[in-house]
Protein backbone atom coordinates (compact mmCIF):
# COMPACT_ATOMS: atom_id res chain seq x y z
CA UNK A 1 0.00 0.00 0.00
CA UNK A 2 2.82 2.41 0.89
CA UNK A 3 4.48 1.69 -2.46
CA UNK A 4 1.24 2.40 -4.35
CA UNK A 5 0.74 5.66 -2.47
CA UNK A 6 4.34 6.72 -3.12
CA UNK A 7 3.93 5.92 -6.82
CA UNK A 8 0.68 7.93 -7.00
CA UNK A 9 2.29 10.94 -5.30
CA UNK A 10 5.30 10.74 -7.62
CA UNK A 11 3.08 10.62 -10.72
CA UNK A 12 1.02 13.57 -9.42
CA UNK A 13 4.13 15.67 -8.70
CA UNK A 14 5.65 14.86 -12.10
CA UNK A 15 2.35 15.67 -13.77
CA UNK A 16 2.14 19.00 -11.95
CA UNK A 17 5.74 19.88 -12.88
CA UNK A 18 5.12 18.85 -16.48
CA UNK A 19 1.99 20.96 -16.73
CA UNK A 20 3.60 23.94 -14.99
CA UNK A 21 6.55 23.84 -17.37
CA UNK A 22 4.19 24.50 -20.29
CA UNK A 23 3.03 27.82 -18.80
CA UNK A 24 4.40 31.15 -20.11
CA UNK A 25 7.98 32.12 -19.21
CA UNK A 26 6.96 35.70 -18.33
CA UNK A 27 4.05 37.51 -16.69
CA UNK A 28 2.55 40.95 -17.09
CA UNK A 29 0.13 42.62 -14.72
CA UNK A 30 -1.59 45.95 -15.32
CA UNK A 31 -4.11 48.18 -13.59
CA UNK A 32 -5.29 51.72 -14.39
CA UNK A 33 -7.20 54.53 -12.76
CA UNK A 34 -8.36 57.98 -13.83
CA UNK A 35 -7.22 60.70 -11.46
CA UNK A 36 -8.90 64.11 -11.45
CA UNK A 37 -5.56 65.93 -11.35
CA UNK A 38 -2.94 66.97 -13.89
CA UNK A 39 0.11 64.72 -14.45
CA UNK A 40 2.45 67.23 -12.78
CA UNK A 41 0.57 66.79 -9.49
CA UNK A 42 0.73 62.96 -9.68
CA UNK A 43 4.29 62.51 -10.95
CA UNK A 44 6.07 63.44 -7.66
CA UNK A 45 4.18 60.69 -5.81
CA UNK A 46 5.74 58.16 -8.23
CA UNK A 47 9.21 59.57 -8.89
CA UNK A 48 10.07 60.22 -5.23
CA UNK A 49 10.24 57.08 -3.08
CA UNK A 50 9.84 59.26 0.04
CA UNK A 51 6.26 59.89 -1.18
CA UNK A 52 5.37 56.21 -1.52
CA UNK A 53 4.35 56.01 2.14
CA UNK A 54 1.36 58.17 1.19
CA UNK A 55 -0.11 55.71 -1.29
CA UNK A 56 1.76 52.37 -1.54
CA UNK A 57 -0.46 49.43 -0.51
CA UNK A 58 2.47 47.67 1.18
CA UNK A 59 3.71 50.53 3.39
CA UNK A 60 1.16 49.94 6.14
CA UNK A 61 1.48 46.13 6.28
CA UNK A 62 4.46 46.34 8.62
CA UNK A 63 4.68 49.42 10.86
CA UNK A 64 8.17 48.29 11.96
CA UNK A 65 9.47 47.92 8.40
CA UNK A 66 13.03 49.20 7.95
CA UNK A 67 13.45 51.54 4.99
CA UNK A 68 16.52 53.08 3.44
CA UNK A 69 16.90 55.62 0.67
CA UNK A 70 20.02 56.16 -1.40
CA UNK A 71 21.15 57.46 -4.76
CA UNK A 72 19.33 60.45 -6.20
CA UNK A 73 16.72 62.19 -4.03
CA UNK A 74 14.09 61.41 -6.67
CA UNK A 75 13.86 60.43 -10.32
CA UNK A 76 16.47 58.41 -12.15
CA UNK A 77 18.95 56.79 -9.77
CA UNK A 78 16.74 57.00 -6.67
CA UNK A 79 16.91 53.80 -4.63
CA UNK A 80 14.54 52.48 -1.97
CA UNK A 81 15.28 49.32 0.02
CA UNK A 82 13.09 47.67 2.63
CA UNK A 83 13.15 44.85 5.12
CA UNK A 84 10.01 43.81 6.91
CA UNK A 85 7.75 41.07 8.16
CA UNK A 86 6.44 38.12 6.12
CA UNK A 87 3.80 40.33 4.48
CA UNK A 88 6.33 42.71 2.88
CA UNK A 89 9.53 40.67 2.82
CA UNK A 90 12.65 42.49 1.71
CA UNK A 91 13.89 44.01 -1.48
CA UNK A 92 15.11 46.99 -3.41
CA UNK A 93 13.72 49.35 -6.06
CA UNK A 94 15.67 51.69 -8.31
CA UNK A 95 14.21 54.24 -10.70
CA UNK A 96 15.79 53.48 -14.06
CA UNK A 97 14.13 56.36 -15.89
CA UNK A 98 11.74 59.14 -15.03
CA UNK A 99 10.29 61.17 -17.85
CA UNK A 100 8.68 64.18 -16.14
CA UNK A 101 4.91 64.01 -16.06
CA UNK A 102 4.73 61.00 -18.41
CA UNK A 103 6.37 57.85 -16.98
CA UNK A 104 8.54 56.22 -14.32
CA UNK A 105 10.38 52.91 -14.91
CA UNK A 106 11.55 50.94 -11.88
CA UNK A 107 13.79 47.90 -11.45
CA UNK A 108 12.14 45.92 -8.67
CA UNK A 109 14.20 43.25 -6.91
CA UNK A 110 12.52 41.10 -4.28
CA UNK A 111 14.91 39.22 -2.00
CA UNK A 112 12.50 37.58 0.48
CA UNK A 113 10.25 35.72 1.00
CA UNK A 114 11.29 34.70 -2.52
CA UNK A 115 13.71 36.14 -5.04
CA UNK A 116 12.26 37.86 -8.10
CA UNK A 117 13.51 40.53 -10.49
CA UNK A 118 10.77 42.50 -12.20
CA UNK A 119 10.15 45.81 -13.91
CA UNK A 120 7.39 48.20 -12.85
CA UNK A 121 6.24 51.08 -15.03
CA UNK A 122 3.89 53.94 -14.31
CA UNK A 123 2.52 55.89 -17.26
CA UNK A 124 0.55 59.11 -17.03
CA UNK A 125 -1.64 60.21 -19.95
CA UNK A 126 -3.58 63.51 -19.79
CA UNK A 127 -7.30 63.13 -20.56
CA UNK A 128 -9.61 66.16 -20.60
CA UNK A 129 -8.30 67.73 -17.39
CA UNK A 130 -7.73 64.37 -15.71
CA UNK A 131 -4.91 61.83 -15.98
CA UNK A 132 -5.02 58.13 -16.80
CA UNK A 133 -2.45 56.41 -14.58
CA UNK A 134 -1.40 52.88 -15.54
CA UNK A 135 0.74 50.65 -13.31
CA UNK A 136 2.36 47.69 -15.06
CA UNK A 137 4.66 45.00 -13.70
CA UNK A 138 6.47 42.45 -15.85
CA UNK A 139 8.96 39.75 -15.12
CA UNK A 140 10.15 36.20 -15.64
CA UNK A 141 8.26 33.17 -14.42
CA UNK A 142 10.75 30.55 -13.15
CA UNK A 143 9.46 27.02 -12.61
CA UNK A 144 8.51 27.57 -8.95
CA UNK A 145 6.41 30.60 -9.97
CA UNK A 146 4.79 28.54 -12.70
CA UNK A 147 3.91 25.82 -10.17
CA UNK A 148 2.40 28.40 -7.79
CA UNK A 149 0.61 29.93 -10.80
CA UNK A 150 -1.22 26.66 -11.40
CA UNK A 151 -3.10 27.31 -8.15
CA UNK A 152 -3.07 31.14 -7.85
CA UNK A 153 -2.50 33.61 -10.66
CA UNK A 154 -0.13 36.55 -10.34
CA UNK A 155 -3.07 38.75 -11.32
CA UNK A 156 -5.11 37.47 -8.36
CA UNK A 157 -2.17 37.72 -5.93
CA UNK A 158 -0.96 41.22 -6.80
CA UNK A 159 -3.80 42.81 -8.79
CA UNK A 160 -5.81 43.76 -5.70
CA UNK A 161 -2.73 45.48 -4.25
CA UNK A 162 -2.27 47.49 -7.45
CA UNK A 163 -5.94 48.51 -7.29
CA UNK A 164 -5.59 49.58 -3.64
CA UNK A 165 -2.39 51.50 -4.39
CA UNK A 166 -3.93 53.31 -7.34
CA UNK A 167 -7.00 54.19 -5.23
CA UNK A 168 -4.67 55.62 -2.55
CA UNK A 169 -2.70 57.53 -5.20
CA UNK A 170 -5.94 58.94 -6.65
CA UNK A 171 -7.13 60.09 -3.21
CA UNK A 172 -3.76 61.74 -2.43
CA UNK A 173 -3.45 63.49 -5.79
CA UNK A 174 -7.04 64.74 -5.80
CA UNK A 175 -6.66 66.49 -2.40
Amino acid sequence: MFKTLLMAVTVAVLGLLGYASTRPDTFSLERSVTVQAPPDKIFPFLADFHQWSVWSPWEKLDPAMKRSFSGAASGQGAVYAWEGNKDVGSGRMEIRSARPVSSVDIQLDFLAPFEAHNTATFTLVPQNGATAVTWTMQGPMPLISKVIGVFVSMDQMVGKDFEAGLANLKAAAEK
